[in-house]
Parts: structure tokens; sequence; C-alpha cells
């Protein structure tokens, strides 16, 4: 049975950095609907202390989301050494699609396709699919793209995950600071080696109560036009929900490859806010009866990207892969795990050992 290796990988980060002066003029309301009345400075600040997000990157208004998805996956071809019309398949993960100025989302055509006529592939065996799985969306395409060279259905395929999710956010709601643009891309192909590549993954989706914890909605504020969706989440529900579940979800991921975490060189974890993130990884270090690591396993981007949804975990691999993000690199031969959470709610893992 083959298995699958990642032979290339780009990323688009958007030029246009946000601080916290974007959102001074802010008129912020609570989940209920109520005006906060403090300054938006202070409520600026708060925000700052929780999430540590003092920057995000938003696109320019000319750029769409297909457009950063393509610029991250010329990288990532160009970094693989392949010619595109290679591919048996692209796989592109968002969650919104082709967004407007406006807000207006726009799946037809899908994604994928788009790319694949930006790129300019002729190959009419090359299969667009689009994943739509919330922020764990570029995991589970991997996960498909591992199962379907698995299954001797594809030798190359394009992964991509981007977003534009500051075309998409409430004006009035506190958590659309959280939010930010961003494009990553891997080139997976199949290899002979053994015991290489993705050994192991996992999914759980839990699509009862939790299934709207994060969906879009109209504006917090009543007062506005109700017909317009923004996205919106329950912030404490999440973060209970994540903490529960996403460190077991990881450990099982693990175990099923047959290792330990102190085999673990990197944890690459989905950019949600810096206050979950460490409370995930230390509960998974709990886990394994272990008080104290160094924190350097779980890298950290959000602190200036912001969250971008699908695009954190490749960015991030594409950053530290090519010596990009200070203090940060991979082991030869060494193990990484690659785990995210989201709208369903959704979990995923995998562990991926370097060639």
């Amino acid at each position: 049975m083959p298995n699958t290796i990642i032979i290339g990988s780009g990323s688009y980060i958007p030029n246009r950095v946000i601080g916290r002066d974007y959102f001074m003029d802010s008129e912020f309301y609570t989940e209920d609907g109520v005006k906060i009345e403090k300054p938006a400075e202070e409520t600026i600040a708060k925000f700052v202390e929780i999430t540590e997000i003092e920057n995000r990157r938003f696109i320019e208004d000319d750029l769409s989301n297909s457009q950063i998805g393509s610029e991250a996956a010329k990288a990532a071809l160009e970094d693989a050494k392949i010619d595109g019309e290679e591919l048996d398949y692209i796989i592109y993960a968002s969650n919104f699609g082709e967004v407007t100025v406006d807000g207006y989302v726009n799946f037809m055509p899908n994604m994928a396709a788009r790319v694949k006529n930006k790129l300019g592939i002729k190959n009419r065996k090359c299969i667009t699919y689009d994943m739509i799985f919330g922020c764990p969306g570029w995991v589970e395409a991997m996960i498909l793209a591992d199962n379907l060279i698995k299954a001797k259905a594809a030798k190359t395929i394009l992964v991509i995950g981007a977003e534009t999710l500051s075309r998409v956010t409430d004006p009035h709601d506190r958590n659309r600071m959280i939010f930010a643009d961003g494009a990553g891309a891997v080139v997976v192909q199949a290899t002979d080696q053994e015991n290489v590549g993705i050994i192991s993954h996992n999914t759980i989706c839990d699509n009862g109560p939790e299934l709207c914890y994060l969906e879009n909605a109209p504006s917090i504020n009543a007062n506005v036009d109700q017909r317009r969706l923004y996205v919106r989440m329950q912030g404490r529900k999440i973060y209970e929900y994540a903490l529960k579940n996403v460190p077991s979800a990881i450990k099982e991921t693990i175990e099923d490859a047959g290792l330990l975490l102190e085999d673990i060189d990197k944890i690459l974890i989905h950019q949600a806010n810096a206050k979950m993130d460490y409370a995930m990884i230390e509960r998974l270090h709990k886990l394994y009866d272990v008080k104290d690591y160094d924190h350097a396993i779980s890298p950290m981007t959000i602190q200036d990207f912001g969250n971008t949804s699908v695009a954190t975990i490749p960015t991030m691999y594409d950053l530290i892969i090519k010596g990009k993000m200070e203090g940060q690199t991979f082991k030869d031969k060494g193990n990484i795990v690659m785990t995210s959470v989201g709208a369903g709610m959704n979990i995923n893992a995998i562990v991926y050992r370097f060639p």
C-alpha cells in the first residue's frame, strides 16, 4: 500500500496588516444583543489579553479567495518541482468559498475548479473537489488525499486551504477581531517508502447540540439589516468543547501511530485563539502525566496573523519547513501532529512522519 508524503508547500500571507486601531470606532454588542457601553479601547485591550491577537492580515479589495489560494498553490507546485498537469486531484478547503467585498458567498463554480482554471491546467482527468468542513477542512482534505492515494485512485494531489474571513464578520461582534485572511497549500504524492508520511489520522464529528456553536447568523445588533448573515460563534461553549475533546482525539491519533507523546516533535494546532490553544496542549500533556514541557512543541502564528481558519496549519507548515519561523524547525525523520477543531463541531488529527 502506498504512503502519502508532502513534496512541496506554499502560502499567501496578505500584505495588509490590521492592528487594534482598526477597531477603535466600533460599536460592540454582547451575544445577547446588548450594546456594550464601555469604550471600544477597553474591549479591544481585553480581547488582546485573552487571545494574544495583536495583528491580523486582510486581503485587498481587488483580491479574492481563489486568487490567494492560487498563489499558495503556485508556490507549492514550484516547491515540489512538478507541473500542474501531473495532478490527479485538487482539493480546496474553505468555509465560505468566493466572497465579494459586500459579503456575498459564491461556490459556483467550485473553488478547486477556479484554481485549476487560474493555474491553466488542461488535464481533464485532474478532478476538482471542495472540502467544506469548518476550520478542520484542510486537515480533512489531507485525510481524503491520503485515502485516495492509499486506494491507488491518485498519485499526486494539490491540497489547499484558503479563507477571506474579513468579509463575513459582523462589525458589531467582538469576535470579528479574531478572524483574518490567508492561504496555504501542499502537494502530496504517493511513495513506496514504508512507515513515512501520514501514518495515522482520526476524525470526530459531533453534530448534535454542538451543531450551531459556529454558524451563519444575522448581526447581533438588531437595529441593522437582519437578512445578511455573518460568522457567529459561541466562544465559551467552543472553548469547553475543544478542551474536553481535542486532547483525547490527539492522544488517540498518536496511539494509532504506535507512538508516545515524547515521540512527537511538533504539534501544529489550529490557531483559534492563544488561550484555547495553550489550554488544549496543556491538557494533552496532562493525559500523559506530563506537567512541565517545552512550549516550543506547539508553534503559534495567531499573534500576528489572526485566525485564518483552514489556512492556519498549511501556512504554519510552509513557514517552518522553509525556515521562516524564528526558533522553529522540523527534525529529519521526525514526527509531527496536525490537528484542528471547528464548525460542526468537527475535530481531526494527523500524525505525519518526515521521510
